[in-house]
């Protein structure tokens, strides 16, 4: 047995966190941490997600500062809860576009 959360609870916090600081037109998270199995990071029990996310809030934004804003909504969770995180962050044009 162990101490750390199950991920479905994690992904619940991860989107709600999102949600509340950038309001996005959409949102998926998919746990990848069973790709990781055996790797280093996955040994403190910390997750390895897949995040997509379109909102308004990127608008104006380069990659980095996406990222940026993502980190900052997840807060302490990228140092408790998450070891990997990948990101796919859009405005809602882009998404439109392709």
């Amino acid at each position: 047995m162990t101490d750390q959360p199950d991920n479905r609870e994690r992904i619940q916090r991860m989107e709600a966190a999102l949600r509340e600081a950038l309001q996005p037109d959409s949102l998926q998270i998919d746990d990848e941490s069973h790709l990781h199995k055996g790797h280093a990071g996955a040994q403190s029990g910390r997750g390895h997600f897949r995040l997509r996310i379109t909102a308004r809030a990127f608008e104006g934004m380069n990659a980095l500062a996406r990222h940026r804003a993502i980190y900052g909504a997840l807060g302490a969770m990228m140092e408790t809860d998450i070891h990997a995180l990948s990101i796919h962050a859009r405005t809602p044009e882009e998404a439109a576009a392709g």
